[in-house]
C-alpha cells in the first residue's frame, strides 16, 4: 500500500511540474509515508507538502491542496485529508482492506514476504565464537540476533547465505591445544601444573580423554621436559601471557608438527562439534563454516595482499609491511606482514573480506559483539582499498546480554569455566524465550535478561502472550469441529464485509501492516520492530475475542470472525517463524 500511494503522490508532484505550478528543477524528494496513530487521521500520512514548501516558494498548506487537487484517483484510498500545517492523510477504502484477508489466505507462509532473489545476495557472518570452548549466553544473542536478520532479509527478497568465520588459526586456538595436552597428562598420570592462563572447563577435561583413547601414551612426555626453560606463571610473581606462549612453544618442540596438531585438532573438533550441536538446537543453522586457515591455503591473503600492493596503498617500515588504512579514514595504519614475516590478524580480516566478493556475493554484513567497535572503519577502510565498494559492507554490532535471576546478576568468566552457556540457558528458560528475549530490543542496547519472566506463563512474558494468541485461535477451531459447526474461507471471503465492529477494523489494520513491518526490520537489520508487532498483533486478537462473540454468532458472521481469526493466526505464525520462534496449537 505504502509503494501504491508513493506512485499517486509522485505522479501528482509531475503533473503539477509539468503544469508550472512546481519549479522545473525542483528536486523531488524521497516520500515518507507513516502510519497514522489514531484511526481519525487515517492509515497513513505524509509531510510531503512541508519538505517541497520552501523550495516550490508556497505555503505548506497551500502546496498540500495542490497535491490533494491533482492527486490521481485510486480505488483503494476512500479520502485524502489535510491535517496541521499541512500533513496529507489517506483513509484506505474499507474494500481494499478487507481485501487484505483474501491475500493472507491465498499467500498463506509468503503473507509478508517479497519476491524471492528480488534483491542483491547477501553474505551474512554471525556468531564466529572461537572454538575453544562452550558457546555462552553473550554469543547466544549474536546468533538470535544473526540468525533472525537473515530470515528477514531473506523474507524482503535478499538471496541469503549465512556463514560462520572459524578462527582456527589464532593463539587461543593454541592456548586450548596446551590445555588440552597438560589435562591429557594428568589422565596420563604426569602431574604437571596447569597454567592461569589456561583453559579450565571440565569440557578440557573431557576433550583430553577422548584425546587419551585415541592416542593412548605416545603424547606423553616427562614434567621436566615439559617445563624445562619455561618462565614463572602470574601465580608464581611472572607474567601468564610470557609462562603460556612458552608452554606453547614447548608442546610444539616437543610433539613435532604432526603430533601437535593431533592435540590441536582435537580441541578444534570437540569445540566445534558441539557448537554446531547447539546452534542446531537453537534453531540456529549456518551454510557455511569458513576456515580462517583456508585463507592462506586458496590464497586470499596474499591476493589482498598483492591487490593493496598494485594499488599502490602498501608501505614499509621498521621491516614490516603496512596499510596505509589512515587514507580512508581508519585512526592508524595497519600492519598486514611483521618483520618476521608472518602475516597478522589483519592480513587475515583482508583476505576474508577479499572472498565475500570473489565468491560472488553483492552484499557482506557483519554481526560483531560490541566490543568489535573498531572493525568498522578498518574494514570499511580495506574496502576501500581493495577496490571494493565500502557502502556494500554493513556492520552490526550486538551490545551484552547480562542475566538476572531473582533479581540479582548473574556472573560469568569464560576462561575461568564459571560461564552460563547457551545450553544452560535453552534448559532453563527453553528456545523460545531465550530466541525471543534476544531480539525483543535493538541490538544497539544493552539487554538485561530476566530469566525468572522468561519462564514466566502469564501475559507478563511477552512470547507467552503471542504464542497464547496463535494457541486460543488453534482452540476456537478445536471447538468449532466439536460443536459441529463448518467454516471455509469462501463463506468467510463473502461475508468479511460483516466486520465492522472498532476491535475488527483495528485487527485487520494489524494484518495489513505486516508486509510494512518486515520489510522495514529488514531494511533497518532491526527484528525487535516484528517483535513488538506480535506483540500488538496479539493484543489486537485479544481484544477480539474478548468483545465479540465468535462461535456463537449468527452464521455468516460467524464466518466472517472465524475468516478474521484464521487470518491472524497465519500472520502470528509467520511472524513467529521469522524471529526462530515455535507457534504452538496448545498451551
Amino acid at each position: 500500500m505504502k509503494d501504491h500511494l508513493r506512485e499517486l503522490l509522485a505522479q501528482a508532484l509531475l503533473d503539477l511540474r509539468r503544469h508550472g505550478r512546481l519549479p522545473a528543477d525542483l528536486a523531488l524528494p524521497e516520500i515518507l509515508l507513516e502510519r497514522s496513530k489514531t484511526p481519525e487521521h487515517g492509515d497513513y500520512a505524509t509531510n510531503l507538502a512541508l519538505l517541497l514548501a520552501k523550495p516550490a516558494g508556497l505555503k505548506p498548506r497551500d502546496l498540500a491542496q495542490a497535491i490533494l487537487d491533482t492527486l490521481p484517483k485510486s480505488q483503494h484510498v476512500a479520502k485524502v485529508e489535510i491535517a496541521g500545517p499541512g500533513f496529507l492523510n489517506f483513509h484506505i477504502s474499507q474494500t481494499c482492506r478487507l481485501a487484505t484477508l483474501r491475500r493472507i489466505f491465498e499467500l498463506g507462509e509468503a503473507y509478508g514476504r517479497g519476491e524471492p532473489g528480488s534483491l542483491e545476495s547477501v553474505t551474512v557472518e554471525f556468531v564466529s565464537a572461537n572454538p575453544n570452548g562452550p558457546l555462552h549466553v553473550g554469543h547466544g544473542r549474536g546468533a538470535a540476533y544473526g540468525a533472525t536478520v537473515a530470515n528477514l532479509l531473506e523474507a524482503a527478497g535478499h538471496t541469503v547465505q549465512r556463514e560462520y568465520y572459524v578462527n582456527d588459526a589464532g593463539r587461543q586456538m593454541d592456548i586450548l591445544a596446551v590445555s588440552v595436552w597438560i589435562r591429557y597428562h594428568e589422565l596420563a598420570g604426569v602431574a604437571l601444573r596447569f597454567p592461569d592462563n589456561g583453559y579450565k572447563g571440565e569440557y578440557v577435561v573431557e576433550i583430553a580423554r577422548r584425546l587419551r583413547a585415541k592416542a593412548g601414551d605416545a603424547l606423553k612426555r616427562s614434567a621436566l621436559e615439559v617445563m624445562d626453560g619455561v618462565p614463572p606463571d602470574e601465580s608464581q610473581g611472572g607474567d601468564k601471557e610470557a609462562h603460556v606462549d612458552a608452554l606453547i612453544a614447548r608442546a610444539k618442540a616437543l610433539l613435532g608438527e604432526a603430533d601437535y596438531r593431533q592435540v590441536f585438532e582435537a580441541g578444534l573438533a570437540w569445540c566445534l562439534a558441539d557448537i554446531k550441536d547447539d546452534l542446531k538446537a537453537f534453531g540456529v543453522v549456518h551454510d557455511t563454516f569458513f576456515s580462517e586457515r583456508s585463507l592462506m591455503t586458496d590464497g586470499y591473503v596474499q591476493r589482498a595482499i598483492d591487490t593493496l600492493q598494485a594499488n599502490g596503498h602498501l608501505y614499509e617500515q621498521d621491516g614490516a609491511l603496512w596499510f596505509r588504512a589512515t587514507t580512508f579514514g581508519d585512526d592508524k595504519d595497519r600492519v598486514v606482514r611483521r618483520e618476521n614475516g608472518v602475516t597478522t590478524y589483519f592480513a587475515s580480516d583482508l583476505g576474508y573480506l577479499l572472498s565475500k566478493f570473489e565468491r560472488g556475493f553483492e552484499r557482506a554484513l557483519y554481526i560483531f559483539g560490541a566490543d568489535h567497535h573498531g572493525y568498522i572503519a578498518r574494514l570499511k577502510a580495506a574496502a576501500q582499498g581493495l577496490g571494493l565498494d565500502p557502502s556494500k559492507i554493513d556492520i552490526e554490532l550486538v551490545q551484552f546480554a547480562i542475566l538476572y535471576r531473582g533479581g540479582e546478576r548473574v556472573q560469568m568468566s569464560t576462561r575461568a569455566g564459571s560461564f552460563v552457556t547457551l545450553r544452560e540457558l535453552r534448559e532453563e528458560v527453553g528456545s523460545d524465550a531465550a530466541r525471543f528475549f534476544y531480539v525483543m530490543r535493538g541490538n544497539d542496547q544493552h539487554l538485561d535478561f530476566d530469566l525468572d519472566l522468561a519462564k514466566r506463563q502469564s501475559n507478563e512474558n511477552p512470547v507467552y502472550y503471542i504464542q497464547y494468541a496463535h494457541a486460543r485461535i488453534c482452540s476456537l477451531f478445536r471447538q468449532l469441529a466439536e460443536k459441529g459447526y463448518s467454516w471455509n474461507r469462501s463463506a468467510a471471503e463473502a461475508a468479511r464485509g460483516r466486520l465492522v465492529e472498532a476491535q475488527e477494523s483495528a485487527l485487520v489494520t494489524e494484518l495489513m501492516r505486516f508486509p510494512e513491518v518486515v520489510q522495514a526490520a529488514a531494511q533497518h537489520r532491526a527484528p525487535q520492530l516484528v517483535a513488538t508487532y506480535l506483540r500488538e498483533l496479539a493484543a489486537s486478537f485479544h481484544a477480539f475475542y474478548n468483545a465479540q462473540p465468535i462461535l456463537g454468532a449468527e452464521e455468516e458472521l460467524r464466518h466472517a470472525r472465524l475468516g478474521l481469526a484464521a487470518a491472524t493466526r497465519q500472520v502470528l505464525a509467520n511472524g513467529l517463524g521469522l524471529l526462530g520462534v515455535s507457534a504452538p496449537e496448545s498451551m
